[in-house]
């Protein structure tokens, strides 16, 4: 498409105009990454789309109806991006033909809806004047990609998601420290200062200064389990961790049956680089588990020499524990004592009627101030939106 840029453009300022806050910055990213991705299917645009613009769930309806009006069907776009088949939308025709019950899907990888009780008859087709007339039963709302488990994921929509969480901004919560600076609207009197400006007015204190303490973003530290049983979780923690590592300067660790960290790994420029270097700095990935020595490993190495003063710790893991439970429980006692808040990330959370009876989820569970299930494109952020509130 040779004006993308303009279509991007026209399109964020719909969304601005129909109350969702897009920003030029925000249209012109959206550009980008979809020149950039090399995708050949409209709901990839979507999702690209929808990361770049959407901030809350409340524009989501908006945002949907907009992208309906400028993309799909668009034989502009259709030219830029080489191949899309948009999908047809419900059948609209009358329902006329006796004994037919047949159900129309739309084939879409990222929306699933059914739709009963539609027929058509062939001699109607055409006919728009009994268009209106059709009554389409839906037998439930649609669901989308965004609410889909991780672990019920086809690999192509694993691949879009991964892209789609490392695209995520991970916004650290700001801390308070001892340091001061001038400012207008401080409330501590800089006497020095003060003094230096009353030595030009005479010695007449006129003109009076304040400081106000300093802020910075919190540490955020990730330790993700990496266990076989965390196997359909783990990789796509491993792109957030990255885009966590890249843009806060996060602390990123891994384990099963020993502690990892990733940091620096993850920091290289080539994400193939830098994942590769992961798989060779954990050979036990997709190991056994052993959460309460991983635990005790971060502390004793990491978190007493400064890590884990006063920082956010996002762990990630089903809380199986191969071991004693107990040593989990220890590791966490001593962690809490540390950290500012430890936000726990389980993806069984989400199953219906789940109760945290795992030994190593049960002995952590006091310690832990968020308990989130993560499971999902949505859950996650969830978990972002607890590391920003922290």
């Amino acid at each position: 498409m040779s004006d993308l840029s303009a279509v991007a453009a026209a399109f964020g300022s719909a969304l601005h105009d129909a109350g969702v806050p897009a920003t030029p910055e925000r249209a012109a990213l959206f550009a980008k990454t979809v020149s950039m991705s090399d995708t050949s299917r409209i709901d990839d645009v979507y999702w690209l789309g929808r990361i770049s613009f959407v901030s809350s769930h409340e524009q989501i309806p908006v945002y949907d109806a907009l992208f309906t009006e400028y993309f799909r069907g668009n034989d502009e776009l259709a030219d830029f991006l080489g191949e899309i088949e948009t999908p047809p939308l419900p059948s609209s025709k009358p329902s006329n033909v006796p004994g037919s019950d047949e159900k129309e899907k739309q084939p879409d990888d990222y929306f699933s809806s059914q739709v009963v009780g539609e027929s058509e008859d062939p001699d109607d087709v055409n006919s728009a004047d009994q268009d209106d007339s059709v009554e389409l039963a839906v037998m439930s709302s649609q669901e989308r990609l965004g609410s889909q488990d991780f672990a019920a994921c086809s690999p192509e929509e694993l691949a879009l998601l991964q892209k789609l969480v490392a695209s995520l901004r991970l916004v650290p919560p700001m801390r308070r420290v001892r340091r001061t600076r001038a400012s207008h609207r401080g409330r501590r009197l800089d006497l020095r200062a003060s003094l230096r400006a009353a030595a030009r007015t005479g010695g007449d204190p006129i003109h009076l200064a304040y400081r106000r303490r300093r802020t910075r973003p919190r540490r955020v530290v990730l330790i993700a389990d990496v266990s076989a049983s965390m196997e359909p979780y783990s990789r796509i923690y491993l792109h957030l961790m990255r885009g966590a590592v890249r843009a806060i300067n996060a602390e990123a660790f891994v384990f099963a049956t020993r502690l990892t960290r990733i940091t620096r790994l993850l920091n290289l420029g080539s994400v193939d680089r830098a994942y590769a270097a992961v798989s060779r700095a954990a050979p036990d990935w997709s190991g056994g588990t052993q959460i309460g020595r991983a635990l005790m490993n971060f502390m004793q190495q990491h978190g007493r020499r400064g890590v884990a003063h006063g920082a956010i710790i996002v762990i990630v893991s089903d809380g199986w524990e191969t071991e004693d439970p107990a040593l989990v429980g220890e590791a966490m006692t001593h962690l809490s004592r540390l950290a500012h808040r430890i936000i726990w990330v389980n993806p069984r959370k989400a199953a219906q009627g789940y109760r945290p009876l795992a030994g190593g989820m049960a002995a952590a569970l006091p310690y832990v101030d968020e308990f989130i299930s993560g499971h999902s494109l949505i859950a996650v952020d969830e978990v972002l939106a607890a590391i920003a509130a922290s």
